[in-house]
């Protein structure tokens, strides 16, 4: 099968999962459905043959705008799915496959926005792919924090029904936004540190904003991390510089290719 042809049928294999989840959560079903797990990694199974052909196609490799997302979306669901064996995040498939079917339609069909060029390799490879799982694993971080937010303005009003009665506990909810957030700092120092030691100037005109936001958001975290940990921030405190840390985040990465891919080009 074609990729034109296998992109809407991995979209509808996305939603037909949101479905099911949705349907779950209306039945206050805390339980994991095995349905939605097996249809999710098919879909994921199909995910990575696009995102994989969109960005390494013909011995060469194209880093743009929309080949990118789709990737990054791919690396989110599979640790979102991975989590799942340990954690109950099942309820934020219902936000990240709908964004994933739409990821992989637009970088299926829209036209290309960056020059191939050859395919990264050794250190630059590293640092590309420890960006990547940081980025990833941080979107879930940031996802949570939402649903952390949504629980404890329930609980704080005294709201016993709804969303209360499907997701999990609020200290439960906190350990794991803080087991995501560790994992994604651990992975975004890696991903700055392989940046400084193979990337010939991290501080070049095209990639000082990158930078320099990306260092912000991660001096957001670890004050976060040292704050929960030695003064006992958590709930909208946490949320907030999470919140605040993957918007610098979103600008650094997804904002500069942005402006030089599509406004700029």
């Amino acid at each position: 099968m074609s990729i034109d042809l296998l992109a809407p049928v991995i979209a509808l294999l996305y939603l037909a999962a949101t479905g099911l989840q949705l349907l779950n959560i209306a039945q206050r079903q805390q339980q994991l459905d095995r349905r939605v797990v097996a249809i999710g990694t098919l879909a994921l199974v199909g995910h990575s043959i696009i995102a994989w052909d969109g960005i390494f196609h013909g011995g060469e490799a194209s880093f743009g705008f929309f080949k990118i997302a789709a990737m990054l979306f791919l690396v989110v669901n599979i640790a979102c799915l991975l989590s799942l064996i340990t954690r109950p995040l099942q309820n934020l498939l219902v936000v990240l496959f709908p964004l994933s079917a739409l990821a992989v339609l637009v970088s299926t069909y829209a036209p290309d926005t960056d020059i191939a060029g050859s395919a990264p390799e050794g250190g630059l490879l590293a640092h590309i792919v420890s960006s990547i799982l940081a980025y990833a694993v941080l979107t879930l971080a940031a996802l949570q924090a939402m649903l952390v937010s949504l629980l404890d303005h329930q609980l704080r009003h005294r709201h016993t029904r709804g969303v209360v009665q499907v997701l999990p506990p609020l200290q439960l909810m906190e350990r794991m936004l803080f087991e995501l957030l560790w994992i994604g700092v651990v992975l975004l120092s890696a991903s700055i540190a392989t940046g400084m030691i193979f990337l010939d100037d991290m501080f070049a005109q095209q990639l000082v904003h990158k930078t320099t936001l990306t260092i912000a958001a991660w001096i957001l975290f670890t004050v976060l991390l040292w704050g929960h940990y030695q003064l006992g921030w958590r709930s909208q405190t946490a949320v907030r510089f999470t919140l605040v840390g993957f918007a610098l985040l979103v600008l650094a990465f997804f904002g500069s290719k942005l402006v030089l891919e599509l406004i700029l080009a």
